[in-house]
């Protein structure tokens, strides 16, 4: 007869889905979902197509929020009879698949248990994210296309729509800078924890001597405004400069002026867009990134909230978040939440989902203890 008894393991997954219930709030999200399929359903919807985009984008969310607490309840429900069967029928691979999906049950909740976590002003909106490379020379401007590739790859993995922005590429190797957004919702919420100064230690690919090169490099997040924000921005404030789209080693990649370049002189910041085919395209998203930045800078009071949103970063010394170990030990250490990877390749192609959990838990237990 098999050994199986997973009545404490199954209750505390309840105990947790109740916990998680209770700030998702289920019959919330029905009455959300019945309002926005009614405007969805609108034979006048696509008359204004990014309020059409809005609604549906919205009624998705919703309803896929809602289907993960329905599929989790009924997986729960699954699981406690197939453990009876298990038992019942003596059936030892049914006990293995039990706890197979006792296991995965349990990651699932997890990942769920920190999305309940982002609740901040602008935790729901798309993210805007900004890599520059810092001290390290050609190893840092490798570093930062490391890291742009690692982002990339981790939103490929999720299946979540990013649209690079801009790039600037390095004389050398890598990137000087790069820009690119990921438009789903709670996307600054997820990412917002990977803000601040990256730091790579590793033996030189660019060197004579094998020395150890340590570089830095900088990862910016700002949430994406909709579009029905807007900032008053006098034209005197602003610098319009326009030029060629260009890739690596300057290959041109656009035979027009069309690449825009955006100085708001009061605060000194400067955006640039190169993505789109046209000047006018690419100046209006640009306007819209700047705006989002100067509307952050409106709702900030102090500068603690100024680095909590986009960042005050160095990319030097003294104020890096995570460590990259290439040599010796092969290691990937986060300095605030003490989560770490034996497996910094696997980090690099994507596998960021412990690091941004531990992130956003650190997060919200440091505001807990501010708070009390």
């Amino acid at each position: 007869m098999i050994e199986l008894d997973l009545t404490p393991q199954i209750a505390e997954l309840r105990s947790t889905l109740g916990d998680i219930t209770a700030v998702v709030n289920p019959d919330k999200l029905r009455a959300d979902i019945a309002a926005l399929s009614e405007q969805a359903g609108a034979p006048d919807l696509w008359d204004d197509t990014a309020n059409a985009q809005k609604v549906t984008s919205a009624l998705s969310h919703r309803q896929s929020e809602l289907g993960r607490i329905t599929a989790i309840e009924q997986r729960l429900d699954d699981l406690e009879v197939l453990v009876e069967l298990a038992v019942e029928g003596d059936d030892e691979e049914s006990a293995v698949e039990a706890r197979a999906e006792l296991e995965a049950l349990q990651k699932a909740l997890g990942s769920l248990e920190v999305q309940t976590l982002l609740n901040g002003e602008y935790d729901e909106r798309a993210a805007i994210v900004t890599i520059r490379s810092g001290a390290g020379g050609d190893d840092a401007t490798d570093f930062a296309e490391m890291l742009l590739r690692m982002y990339l790859r981790w939103a490929e993995r999720h299946k979540y729509p990013v649209k690079v922005m801009d790039t600037s590429y390095a004389e050398g190797a890598g990137i000087k800078s790069a820009t690119f957004e990921v438009d789903v919702p709670y996307a600054f919420g997820t990412l917002s924890v990977e803000a601040g100064t990256h730091r790579l230690a590793r033996i030189s690919p660019f060197g004579s001597a094998d020395k150890r090169q340590t570089s830095f490099a900088a990862v910016e997040v700002i949430p994406l405004m909709e579009e029905a924000v807007q900032v008053d921005i006098p034209e005197g404030d602003i610098r319009v400069d326009v030029f060629r789209s260009s890739g690596p080693g300057g290959q041109s990649v656009n035979t027009t002026d069309s690449a825009v370049r955006l100085t708001h002189l009061p605060t000194g910041i400067v955006v640039s867009m190169q993505n789109e085919k046209s000047q006018i395209q690419n100046r209006a998203a640009a306007m819209r990134v700047l705006q989002t930045r100067l509307l952050l800078l409106q709702k900030e009071e102090e500068a603690a909230k100024k680095k909590e949103l986009a960042g005050t970063i160095t990319a030097s010394w003294g104020d890096q978040m995570r460590s990259y170990f290439l040599y010796g030990q092969q290691l990937v250490k986060d300095l605030r939440t003490g989560f770490e990877s034996g497996n910094p390749s696997s980090v690099f192609d994507g596998d960021l989902d412990g690091f941004i959990a531990a992130g956003i838990r650190w997060r919200a237990g440091a505001k807990a203890e501010a708070q009390a």
